[in-house]
């Protein structure tokens, strides 16, 4: 099946009045691939698998078998990845990508405007589509949205006793958090470690980057000036590490932090040890589950609270699909994630609270969830509406900007471990990352 006959067969569905918001997977025309074997690597971790069942499905319809050659972590896969461009070993089509890791792979990945169909990509959140934009080039089909925001454990919060206590501690009403100080003396409040701690945060890799950019930025700070030069090793930064370094030398965060990620923290907070958790939606239905959470029926979930500056941290992208420039058979790849971007696959993974990045599967799932009586995710889909459009903001969508961070989770680390004060290690990170800068053409 060529490129352009693919192209005309999703285009006719808008044309015929079947646009991708009413339409089954098998009223769509996805190609055959009869004895094709597509090679994949794919992103993995609870939030993503179930996704995927629905492989067996495209497989079935076009005659095609997909080889999933990896499923790790992001940040494991982003090594992999740059591990198969030293080697030259780029043998395989589509690969999971997000917008925070795409501007460093250069032309590794196709331009999948004049791929995938014009109304195709119409149905898609125009800010998606952009941030997924690297250089006039979309290098990538966003999957889904991620911003986090703060679920809680509602009965510690409505306890006459807690409340009680913790005025009389604090000097305030014991209610969910407005600011990240009042979380932080929530979260030391609650702490009775090591069995019951007030929070958690990510530790290690660009998620921890990720968590202390959000901070800086709430708190009035910024990773550069207008010209590229680091400005992260500033008063709002060195705020941004004392909450973390408070955190953890209160033990109001686990011993293992440091070397946590994603599924780490949402294991942690579903296992009923931890009072406050900062999380992206794609755990809510996790959260609510009684076969998986500990906590389920008892979840409260606010906005992400605000700096001392008087911004909401706000750290978000997406998750998407890419397909390599070395591909045998782009027409099965486009076919691929087209598919498991497909209005059908962003409503399976919207019951699990993932945010879509087709526009009108906003609209539907919450219609289901409201016809289900599902009110646990009609608050989360209305909070992360909100938090999405008045809270977003992408780290720098900059080809370095994966080195860059690489120059400052370990400092991060130090200072939160009391090896350097926040002071010497944010200056340590913004010498190295100007080295980076240069390196790349910034400066």
């Amino acid at each position: 099946m060529t490129k352009m006959t693919f192209r005309k067969l999703l285009a006719a569905t808008a044309l015929t009045g079947i646009t991708a918001t009413a339409v089954v997977a098998e009223e769509v025309d996805y190609g055959k691939f009869d004895g094709y074997t597509l090679r994949v690597k794919l992103i993995g971790g609870a939030q993503y698998e179930p996704l995927y069942a629905r492989i067996a499905e495209w497989e079935a319809m076009t005659g095609a078998t997909v080889d999933v050659l990896s499923r790790k972590n992001h940040f494991e896969l982003d090594r992999e990845i740059k591990q198969d461009i030293a080697a030259g070993t780029l043998d395989w089509c589509v690969g999971s990508n997000h917008t925070s890791f795409a501007p460093q792979y250069g032309s590794i990945y196709i331009d999948l405007n004049g791929v995938i169909a014009d109304a195709t990509l119409a149905e898609f959140q125009a800010l998606a589509l952009e941030n997924s934009t690297v250089d006039g080039r979309l290098v990538q089909l966003p999957r889904h949205s991620d911003i986090s925001n703060l679920y809680y454990i509602k009965s510690l919060f409505e306890d006459a006793d807690n409340q009680a206590k913790f005025e009389a501690e604090y000097g305030y009403a014991l209610t969910p958090p407005e600011t990240w100080d009042q979380v932080k003396d929530q979260a030391m409040f609650f702490a009775d470690a090591p069995t019951f701690y007030g929070t958690q945060f990510v530790g290690k890799d660009e998620a921890i980057t990720g968590r202390f950019y959000e901070l800086l930025v709430a708190n009035g700070g910024a990773l550069f000036d207008e010209d590229w030069n680091p400005t992260f090793n500033s008063e709002a930064g060195v705020e941004a590490v004392n909450f973390f370094k408070d955190l953890y030398e209160a033990q109001a965060v686990p011993a293992g932090s440091l070397n946590y990620l994603w599924d780490d923290t949402g294991l942690g907070f579903a296992s009923g040890t931890v009072a406050i958790n900062l999380d992206w939606a794609g755990w809510a239905s996790f959260f609510n589950d009684p076969e998986n959470s500990k906590i389920a029926g008892d979840i409260g979930l606010v906005r992400a609270p605000k700096g001392s500056a008087g911004i909401r941290t706000g750290w978000s992208g997406s998750h998407s699909f890419s397909i390599t420039e070395s591909c045998d058979n782009t027409d099965a790849a486009a076919s691929f994630v087209t598919f498991l971007t497909s209005h059908e696959s962003q409503m399976v993974e919207a019951t699990a609270g993932l945010l879509p990045t087709r526009a009108a599967v906003w609209d539907d799932a919450k219609a289901q969830f409201t016809a289900d009586g599902n009110d646990f995710l009609v608050e989360v889909f209305e909070t992360y509406a909100v938090s999405m459009a008045e809270d977003a903001f992408t780290p720098p969508l900059i080809t370095p900007w994966i080195e860059v961070s690489n120059e400052i989770w370990p400092q991060l680390q130090a200072a939160i471990l009391g090896e350097k004060t926040p002071q010497e290690a944010l200056d340590e990170a913004a010498d190295a990352a100007r080295i980076v800068m240069e390196d790349a053409g910034y400066l």
